[in-house]
């Protein structure tokens, strides 16, 4: 019976890759917890025309056991927030902006649960640690699709209707 043991950390809502250490600071998401404006720790982009910024992403940690051929996971898919890559601009930025980063945050969270069915339904082979990081990679593209998508269609919070309906689009997604 062998063990195997595969930890990462890869943000989704940065526009560039970068690995983020362990030790780094983040907040697990949870539901009764929100964002506020405190948590965003890092300096603006000067000159920048972007109101903030935020880093969030998806990690996931798995051992596998196999008895008979058959490979049994034992795992967790966890989302994060990491306060110091994540900033805001605090003269333009108001509560209509925080709950479109918050959003951001949630977001990750319904991928994460995504993530976590298919690994539930996946029957793995002796190829595990392959086939995991292969639903990792699906998953966080179709995460930075969904994200671009949010951004397009809120003009990034600017459409104030489209954004009130996206926060009850994924308030409902993530209640159910």
């Amino acid at each position: 019976m062998g063990s195997l043991r595969f930890i990462c950390l890869l943000p989704v809502f940065l526009w560039y890759l970068t690995s983020f250490s362990q030790e780094e600071e983040s907040i697990l998401w949870q539901p009764e917890v929100s964002l506020n404006w405190t948590n965003f720790k890092a300096q603006p982009v000067e000159g920048s025309m972007v109101a903030a910024t935020t880093a969030s992403g998806l990690s996931y940690q798995f051992s596998t056991t196999e008895a008979n051929g058959k490979y049994v996971l034992d795992y967790v898919v966890s989302t994060y927030f990491y306060p110091n890559r994540s900033w805001y601009q605090p003269k333009i930025c108001d509560e209509v902006i925080l709950s479109h980063e918050q959003l951001h945050f949630d977001i990750s969270e319904l991928f994460a649960r995504k993530m976590r069915k298919i690994m539930d339904t996946t029957i793995f082979t002796k190829n595990v640690k392959a086939e995991v990081k292969t639903i990792y990679r699906h998953i966080n593209r179709e995460l930075a699709e969904f994200q671009q998508l949010y951004d397009q269609e809120t003009n990034y919070s600017r459409n104030v209707d489209q954004q009130l309906s996206w926060n009850q689009k994924i308030k409902d997604a993530l209640r159910n």
